[in-house]
């Protein structure tokens, strides 16, 4: 380590300041986005851009063939290699070239001259061949508009690109898969960088240049995100990526689902409201339903998801604020007819919010099929890797706006480093979907065929009460199998349940909460959910002792089927 450092660092050496002074200034001491510190220039000094009196000499092409490998990752580049260029191509080293006021950046001499290769201590070879000119290099300079108080680009001070094409209207890519991967990144991206993955932006504010700027922004002048629960360019890229997939004019994105759908309902239900949903459902939403709303005095129509007629009773006899359920359901995975719903909701004003989390955005389009809203626990399918928590709302750039506002108050944000792991979680959204659709469906069949187990619930099942229905507007039944393993006897412990010797025997599957993700988990939700219940009171929602729920992974078919066989041998 010590050699490498020293056959670098001796390459280096200082030299006096050059004459910069046709080269125009971008920043005045004591202003612009830079003060301070290394980029202020004491008076008598010359600054360039930032830089102080004490200049670097890079030996011949230094900076250029680094660049080839590193410019990707460092700001304002382009001008460390404009400099360098300037000094490595003079024949004489000691001198620096003028440059006339009135030259731009792009226009600096750049001709091609011959080179010699540089050993970088870095471990890659970067040496370019003695009779190589630099035309044949990799030197195009990247025009960076730097940030310099008055033009900061679309959103102000978080040294954004001005006018990147929005993605809609990008949109040259003809299948999910693909949107999944470049939605809001390569259709778009807002942030100053030719990364391929984006970057995380860690802030928990953002600055404005001088008060002028920050009483532009007041004024809706200027774009920023001015403070870290008002939004993040990390977490922009993943709200147009999921807007993409949805169809939605707009996504917010918030910390977990559970923080989504509670945001959502005190933003849209007003105090003595009224709202509708269904009698199966998410079990920690239906508490907060239960609990919490009638402090606000708002009522709540439960129904079955089927229940069509309960329905337009309920939003002819009240003033109903918002119809909202998922399709499929926890654990059931009944379907609601969305189309149906939405026009009876519509007709009375009536808004509709539909819980996709099972279904995910690729084999459900809740938006399309006419609801108003689709919610997503991004922490099952969407992240993919049982990793990381989130929660999204998509829909009208009118209702997001709305919740929006109401989280802003709120707060609940999520932090720009989760965005970063949904975002690459959803580059294999398709993909592991694909296994996981193809995995549940096949052991639903076996599963249903197999003596030891008395009923299974899957929309992908002709058995299933809404096969029929799910079989329109979904293009994939899901990852989420929910049974009930047949029990001879009625054992009073949990213990002596076959269901739990079946699950106990289970090699590959965690007992775990949650779905969605890479590795196969299984539960039975009436000890990891409805624990605090007795059994009369779970029988109120279905849940019986023999209940379970498996979440299929992205494991080989044949592994997973192997091993719940073998479990079910076992009782």
């Amino acid at each position: 380590m010590a050699s490498m450092s020293s056959r670098l660092l001796t390459s280096f050496e200082c030299r006096p300041d050059p004459d910069l002074s046709g080269v125009p200034r971008h920043h005045k001491p004591g202003s612009g986005r830079f003060t301070g510190g290394i980029g202020y220039a004491p008076a008598g000094s010359v600054a360039f851009n930032g830089l102080s009196s004490l200049i670097f000499k890079f030996p011949p092409n230094f900076v250029r063939q680094l660049s080839t490998k590193a410019r990707r990752n460092c700001s304002n580049i382009g001008v460390a290699q404009i400099v360098a260029a300037s000094w490595s191509n003079n024949n004489s080293p000691s001198e620096f070239p003028a440059v006339p006021a009135a030259t731009s950046f792009d226009a600096v001499d750049t001709a091609a001259v011959p080179v010699s290769p540089v050993e970088l201590a870095t471990g890659d070879d970067l040496a370019v061949p003695a009779d190589t000119s630099v035309d044949a290099v990799d030197t195009a300079v990247v025009p960076v508009e730097l940030a310099t108080g008055d033009d900061l680009g679309v959103n102000g001070n978080v040294g954004l690109v001005k006018d990147f094409p929005n993605s809609k209207e990008a949109d040259f890519l003809g299948s999910d898969g693909s949107r999944a991967i470049h939605a809001g990144e390569r259709q778009g991206r807002g942030i100053v960088t030719d990364a391929l993955t984006t970057p995380v932006v860690n802030t928990s504010a953002y600055f404005f240049p001088n008060t002028a700027a920050l009483k532009d922004f007041k004024e809706k002048r200027r774009d920023s995100f001015e403070y870290g629960r008002y939004g993040n360019p990390t977490t922009v890229v993943l709200e147009e990526k999921i807007s993409a997939l949805e169809g939605a004019e707009s996504t917010l994105l918030l910390a977990s689902g559970m923080c989504a759908s509670i945001v959502m309902l005190l933003a849209l239900v007003p105090a003595g409201g009224h709202m509708v949903t269904t009698t199966d459902c998410y079990r920690k939403t239906r508490i907060f339903m239960e609990t919490f709303l009638p402090k606000m005095g708002i009522t709540v129509t439960v129904i079955d998801p089927a229940d069509v007629k309960g329905l337009e009773s309920a939003v002819n006899n009240n003033k109903v604020s918002l119809f909202f359920t998922e399709s499929p359901t926890n654990p059931f995975l009944r379907c609601v007819d969305i189309e149906l719903v939405s026009k009876i909701c519509h007709r009375k004003g009536a808004l509709v919010c539909i819980d996709g989390t099972f279904a995910t955005p690729l084999n459900q389009k809740a938006l399309a099929l006419g609801a108003d809203l689709v919610l997503h626990s991004t922490t099952k399918y969407i992240g993919g890797h049982n990793d990381v928590l989130g929660g999204c709302i998509s829909g009208s750039l009118k209702l997001v706006s709305e919740v929006r506002n109401f989280h802003h108050i709120l707060g609940g944000t999520l932090n720009p480093n989760a965005a970063y792991m949904f975002i690459r979680g959803m580059k294999t959204l398709h993909l592991r979907l694909r296994q996981q659709n193809s995995t549940a469906l096949r052991m639903a069949e076996i599963l249903e065929a197999h003596p030891k187990v008395e009923r299974v619930y899957y929309p992908g099942l002709p058995s299933h009460p809404e096969h029929e229905l799910a079989k329109r507007q979904m293009t994939g039944f899901g990852g989420v199998v929910s049974f009930e393993v047949r029990e001879d006897l009625k054992p009073t412990e949990f213990l002596d349940l076959n269901t739990t010797k079946f699950i106990d025997a289970l090699k590959i599957p965690y007992i775990a909460p949650s779905f969605g993700g890479c590795e196969s988990i299984v539960d039975q939700p009436a000890l990891m959910s409805y624990w605090d219940l007795s059994q009369s009171e779970r029988l109120k929602y279905g849940i019986k002792d023999n209940l379970v729920r498996f979440s299929f992974g992205v494991e080989d078919f044949e592994d997973l089927k192997a091993d719940i066989l073998q479990a079910l041998d076992t009782i």
